[in-house]
């Protein structure tokens, strides 16, 4: 028995490292974010939404109408001016404000349909962006049904088919000042659902691919014994961090190139597909629109390959390495699921701050900024990637010059010290 309780002590001395217990602590907290992400959509769903109407008819139909609303949502305005209730909608953070015309009930009353306009107001491209548009749009088909029963227990209209859609919408979207006509944000939201899904899919592997290779290669040279040789050779430092630097950039081009090509037929072949084409609004990309993307993705990936340099300088042999891989792992996929649930400019300034601190998220935002011709933000990202990049490699040169590879141990005084002790004890015998 005392046998097995030492092997049993023995074998979770051994499973229970660093290298173990690091990737099980940042596993938590990643779920604990997820969680609270999906918390808060399930709270934003089941808030009630705000908006705005505008009543020009004042007749029964409308009344019904302004029942609905004012049951289930927050109604900030209620007036005659469109632009006044633009205003204090956005400023109010209403998602919607809608408009009923003078001849409303007169026409639901002799067998037309009735119209009823919409403003939509949409701050973001997230998922989480266009849930209470979502909300509205299950209030005027609420309203809808109210119209119908009230029509029915009437016996005002004889046709069938205006009992049964007694009302048409005609919506007009504002977004990033940008005005759209005829398309809703749940349209807008299921066409840019490409680039809020495969494409911080797509870096996110990139970035995880390219780090997870750095690091596993430095791990294994250590535990080769092969860093040991190219350091005593007659090479600098700083020549050993660039040649690396040069073939994982090398390795990161041909992550971009491939990514870059495959995304643009994907764009291709999607827009082709979809019965609605964004660059109709304005939204399109050109050709310099893409040079940037992948300028943006180079530079995530050079600041991405200098960390994992200085994180794979830690790493004492190839298992110790695929722990260290963690960490970026985790800032990779932060921004993915952020990106793909929130737009940017919907976060918090604690959000925005931490989104644009990562710099493997600015390829992420960078589609969507340059659809909306945000060219100073995309420069911003790249010009901190770079910045990020050029910090990293410095540490990574300082590192490489200690004895830290060799030791375990930053400096080069604690290895003299060390050299000191052993010739005092070899003269000693």
């Amino acid at each position: 028995m005392s046998s097995f309780a030492n092997i049993v002590r023995k074998e979770l001395r051994e499973l229970m490292t660093k290298s173990t217990i690091l990737p099980m602590v940042l596993m938590a907290v990643l779920f604990g974010f997820l969680g609270n992400v999906f918390g808060g959509l399930e709270e934003q769903a089941t808030a009630k939404p705000v908006v705005g109407l505008i009543d020009l008819d004042s007749g029964e139909m409308s009344t019904v109408v302004q029942a609905v609303f004012s049951n289930a949502s927050t109604v900030i305005y209620n007036g005659t001016d469109v632009s006044g209730g633009l205003i204090a909608v956005t400023d109010g953070g209403g998602s919607a404000l809608l408009v009923i015309p003078s001849n409303f009930s007169e026409n639901l009353l002799s067998g037309k349909q009735g119209s009823i306009e919409v403003y939509w107001i949409l701050r973001g491209a997230g998922i989480a962006d266009t849930m209470p548009s979502t909300t509205v749009d299950a209030l005027i088909r609420a309203a809808n049904s109210a119209i119908s029963t009230y029509l029915i227990q009437s016996d005002s209209a004889a046709d069938a088919t205006i009992v049964l859609t007694p009302t048409v919408m005609t919506q007009t979207t504002l977004f990033v000042n940008k005005e759209m006509s005829g398309i809703s944000p749940v349209e807008i939201q299921s066409v840019m659902s490409a680039q809020s899904t495969i494409v911080p899919l797509a870096v996110a592997m990139i970035i995880m691919m390219a780090g997870g290779m750095v690091i596993s290669s430095m791990g294994m040279e250590k535990e080769n014994k092969t860093l040991e040789t190219l350091l005593t050779l007659p090479v600098s430092r700083s020549s050993i961090i660039a040649g690396k630097l040069t073939a994982s950039a090398i390795v990161g081009l041909m992550l971009a190139a491939v990514y870059m090509v495959g995304f643009s037929y994907y764009m291709s072949s999607l827009s082709g597909s979809s019965s609605i084409d964004l660059a109709n609004y304005g939204l399109g990309l050109g050709l310099i629109d893409y040079v940037l993307i992948g300028v943006s993705l180079f530079a995530s990936l050079m600041a991405a390959l200098s960390l994992c340099m200085v994180i794979g300088t830690f790493a004492n042999n190839y298992k110790s390495a695929q722990a260290l891989t963690m960490p970026v792992t985790f800032l990779a996929l932060i921004p993915m699921f952020i990106n793909m649930f929130k737009d940017f400019a919907t976060l918090p300034l604690a959000g925005q701050a931490a989104m644009f601190a990562i710099p493997f998220s600015h390829p992420m935002m960078a589609f969507r900024s340059l659809m909306f011709d945000d060219y100073v933000f995309v420069f911003a990202g790249i010009a901190y990637s770079v910045i990020f990049a050029l910090v990293m490699i410095g540490i990574a040169v300082w590192i490489f010059k200690t004895d830290r590879l060799l030791t375990g141990r930053m400096g080069k005084k604690s290895h003299k010290d060390g050299k000191k002790r052993g010739l005092a004890s070899l003269f000693a015998r």
